[in-house]
């Protein structure tokens, strides 16, 4: 009932450079056309924050989903700054982002058109302040002046008084 179906979803590929682990290997996938790509590709790149996600920041429809919303609210990313897109709207970009990004799971996030991750990621990166980091850097949120690089207040005060 449903071998030709799968038959028609996996290709046996071989690798072009010889190996002595594996001389082949199964693999399924389907191919994004190149519209699609494009398409994606302009997406990726069209805001410094692109998610991918079920529903919209307003109204997610699944957890994941807002976790990562509510991640990137925290971390005080602006709507102006972020571009959402909704993939329950439409199936063809649900199963497309999954095979642009080679990321099986939904949302998924992009932070000036390179991949960043998933809900998981995500979650990982700001428990471990990657995420901030990251956003930082690439200009998303502003970076904070006076964190680490700082003189300590006691220093400070040293400083004043041998002037």
């Amino acid at each position: 009932m449903f071998r030709p179906g799968l038959r028609s979803s996996f290709k046996l590929l071989h690798r072009t450079a010889p190996s002595t682990l594996v001389a082949s290997r199964l693999t399924a996938f389907r191919y994004l056309s190149q519209e699609a790509r494009s398409s994606i590709e302009r997406a990726v790149k069209a805001k410094p924050i692109v998610l991918f996600m079920k529903g919209t920041p307003d109204e997610p429809q699944c957890g994941f989903s807002r976790a990562a919303v509510q991640i990137l609210e925290l971390h005080g990313v602006h709507p102006e700054k972020m571009q959402t897109y909704n993939v329950l709207a439409d199936p063809e970009l649900r199963s497309g982002i999954k095979e642009f990004s080679e990321w099986p799971t939904i949302p998924q996030v992009y932070v000036n058109g390179e991949f960043v991750g998933g809900c998981d990621i995500l979650i990982g990166m700001h428990q471990s302040g990657e995420l901030e980091t990251l956003l930082e850097n690439n200009g998303v949120i502003p970076k904070i002046e006076g964190d680490a690089s700082s003189t300590p207040p006691e220093d400070a005060s040293k400083e004043k008084s041998s002037s």
